[in-house]
């Protein structure tokens, strides 16, 4: 993320709600909807990406197309889950948008929330030790806390803003 302004997704000013707080009427793609779409594309990619990494350290093809189905299982749900907390913390915020900062706290969060998940099972699953599968999910930190960052981006371009990082007008008072 290089800046706020060169990396957010332009938004639209909407009315807000003087009860509420948040836009009566948020631009883009919102809710239930936006959460399928991402989690189906994101994961779709991340399968086939992991099947084709786990392969690359040696691993027989059915064991990694496995593993990328069930560390993309459980993926589907931290993901949901953590993206729902992070709007909820992000509606909170009084600056708006998707800061250079903001992208990087989340691509963090998430994907050291996942390693932790996903580094015992797969130590388990491939039968190597505990430091072999930090070492494999190292790997696949670097590949997908880019891939997380870009990913997103590319996500509010085409969709937009989540209703939580919309810019809201100031009401009167």
């Amino acid at each position: 993320m290089a800046s706020a302004s060169s990396l957010s997704a332009s938004s639209s000013a909407s009315s807000v709600s003087p009860v509420t707080a948040t836009p009566a009427r948020a631009t883009g793609l919102q809710g239930a909807r936006r959460r399928v779409v991402f989690v189906g594309l994101y994961e779709l990619i991340a399968i086939i990406v992991s099947s084709l990494l786990f392969m690359a350290t040696g691993q027989d093809s059915g064991a990694s197309g496995v593993m990328a189905v069930v560390a993309s299982s459980i993926a589907i749900l931290w993901n949901l889950t953590f993206n729902w907390l992070f709007e909820r913390w992000e509606l909170r915020q009084s600056r708006k948008g998707r800061s250079l900062l903001r992208r990087i706290v989340h691509a963090v969060g998430f994907e050291g929330g996942i390693a932790a998940m996903l580094i015992p099972l797969m130590a388990w699953w491939f039968e190597i030790t505990l430091w072999q599968a930090v070492v494999m999910e190292a790997g696949l930190l670097v590949f997908f806390m880019v891939y997380t960052f870009v990913f997103n981006w590319c996500f509010d371009r085409i969709f937009g803003l989540p209703a939580s990082a919309q810019a809201q007008p100031v009401a009167a008072s």
